[in-house]
């Protein structure tokens, strides 16, 4: 089977890549190093030629709502008009009504989904383990790391790949079941487990931050509803089994 990914140089993706080549699938990566631009659509129908499936796990680095909605409508757009059956696209759980501006970006993805003629399968998960590592080195200050006060039920990115190529494989199925790691977790513990991993020290901070982000992170809203999917890897044994490169500024 040809499978194409996009995004597929990042967090999830990589691990997307990785496991379609496990089970000896073909994989195109679309990313514009190779000629493919998926928000004007240039070079993507020849980059898809022969695909079966599109596993989409794109991102954009901005809390700008107009940004995020202009670009995961315009990728969205793109992939669902492109000659490949099936599109597997990626979420987040829990982002319904938010007013953060990446959250907007998703919930216009999933409605250019909704109004497509079938031929998508949505799936939703929760933060990944790797959301940790990566906080604390956004908000680390000399030997002082802050933790935003945060409920999350983190899942493995490997978990979330395997998933998406489970469901790459198969036909279509609109909205399925979310996916959740195993159980909640608490972000400034995961910060400070992973601070001891790395041979990290420094005071760990918790606190409430302003900003719709943020409220939405510590009301529990981006935890899985009954019926959701649980990963099995928990954050403790990914730590222990996870090959680390510490972000920039950690301590």
């Amino acid at each position: 089977m040809k499978l194409a990914v996009a995004g597929g140089t990042g967090t999830v993706g990589s691990h997307v890549v990785d496991v379609a080549h496990s089970r000896g699938h073909e994989v195109v990566v679309l990313s514009r190093s190779e000629g493919v631009d998926l928000v004007t659509g240039e070079g993507v129908d020849s980059a898809l030629r022969d695909v079966s499936a599109v596993v989409d796990v794109t991102s954009i680095g901005t809390q700008s709502a107009e940004a995020s909605i202009a670009f995961f409508s315009a990728v969205t757009r793109t992939l669902l008009a492109s000659p490949v059956p099936h599109l597997v696209t990626l979420s987040i759980v829990g982002i319904d009504g938010s007013e953060y501006g990446y959250y907007q970006g998703k919930q216009a993805q999933e409605r250019e989904l909704a109004a497509a003629e079938g031929g998508f399968t949505l799936l939703r998960a929760t933060q990944f383990h790797e959301f940790a590592p990566q906080i604390a080195g956004q908000f680390s200050f000399g030997p002082l790391t802050l933790a935003p006060t945060m409920r999350t039920q983190p899942i493995a990115a490997r978990e979330v790949a395997t998933r998406l190529v489970d469901l790459a494989e198969g036909s279509p199925q609109g909205r399925v079941a979310d996916l959740a790691g195993p159980r909640e977790e608490n972000l400034a513990e995961m910060i400070r487990g992973y601070l001891r991993a790395t041979g990290g020290r420094g005071p760990v901070l918790q606190l409430s931050l302003p900003g719709a982000g943020f409220v939405a992170m510590r009301s529990g809203s981006l935890l899985p509803l009954a019926g959701a999917d649980l990963g099995t890897q928990t954050y403790a044994e990914w730590l222990a089994t996870a090959s680390y490169q510490r972000p920039s500024g950690t301590h």
